[in-house]
């Protein structure tokens, strides 16, 4: 589908009430993105330990983006913003978005958007950060899929300017030209696709980061060789390796198994992965990927 962020989109601004489900680098960071554009956002978190623990990360990634001057304001006054509860009941009424940032587990997933749709408005957007599951299996769970899509933003969000929006069959038109608008309220660029496997990015990005893990099995050159060819060779920003790294090879695995499932065996996980990943090997959040990270870094 053709994309790009059109005058109506530019000219949207973020919905006045957010609400994010999932604490992680993921969710705080796409917490941090909405606090930033102005709006007031719900974390909702498991328990309460949870949640202290995604406040303190968005805060955190506040504070880091005020001192590298990409901030907009003081970081204490967007963080006033941040409200947290325990589960979708606590979502306050009025609220515009809920996005669902918890692990990649359909069934998780879809218990997570099935609690937020029953707490909110019929009016809400309902979405999905997935960056491979079927948008259109977590939609036939709702009552409202018209209401329903995915928003692939990408790690880290603060600096990424990107996000995928996958409709489903059912999504409303409506719906997808008002994310567009509060992607670009954003600062970032949208693209959207319909609902396949892997969508267009994971799909992408998965099968040269597959291909490159293949390499340093097959001793064909060292990870730091094979990233430095990619960014200097064809101007990518950052490696494939390192950015499995940054991913999590636990979660490049989980998409390499999912996409082998439903495209065939050219996205068959390397062994050198599977080896890696119960080794517990799983890149910057455990301090030892295919490079070496300062773990929590």
């Amino acid at each position: 589908m053709t994309s790009g962020t059109t005058d109506t989109a530019a000219s949207a601004a973020a919905p006045a009430r957010v609400a994010v489900i999932g604490g992680g680098t993921m969710g705080a960071g796409i917490v941090q993105q909405f606090l930033a554009a102005g709006s007031a956002v719900t974390l909702v978190e498991a328990t309460a330990e949870a949640a202290a623990a995604g406040r303190a990360r968005v805060a955190s990634g506040l504070a880091a983006s005020a001192a590298r001057g990409r901030l907009d304001g003081d970081p204490d006054t967007h963080l006033a913003r941040l409200s947290t509860a325990t589960d979708a009941a606590g979502i306050p009424a009025g609220t515009g978005l809920v996005v669902e940032a918890v692990p990649e587990r359909p069934e998780l997933k879809i218990a997570v958007l099935t609690a937020a749709e029953a707490a909110v408005g019929e009016e809400a957007v309902l979405a999905s950060n997935t960056s491979s599951l079927s948008v259109a299996e977590l939609a036939a769970a709702l009552k409202h899929p018209r209401r329903f899509l995915g928003t692939h933003f990408f790690n880290p969000v603060p600096a990424s300017k990107l996000v995928e929006i996958v409709t489903a069959p059912d999504t409303d038109p409506a719906v997808v030209a008002s994310v567009r608008g509060w992607v670009a309220a954003l600062g970032k660029t949208e693209i959207v696709v319909r609902d396949a496997p892997g969508f267009a990015t994971s799909r992408l990005g998965v099968v040269l980061g597959l291909e490159a893990i293949r390499m340093v099995e097959e001793g064909v050159a060292s990870p730091t060789d094979i990233d430095t060819a990619m960014e200097l060779g064809y101007r990518h920003p950052m490696g494939p390796l390192r950015l499995t790294d940054l991913v999590g090879l636990d979660v490049r695995l989980a998409i390499a198994e999912y996409l082998a499932s439903e495209l065939g065996e050219r996205f068959s996980p390397p062994e050198l992965l599977r080896r890696m990943v119960a080794e517990g090997k799983l890149g910057k959040k455990s301090g030892q990927g295919f490079h070496t990270w300062n773990k929590g870094a």
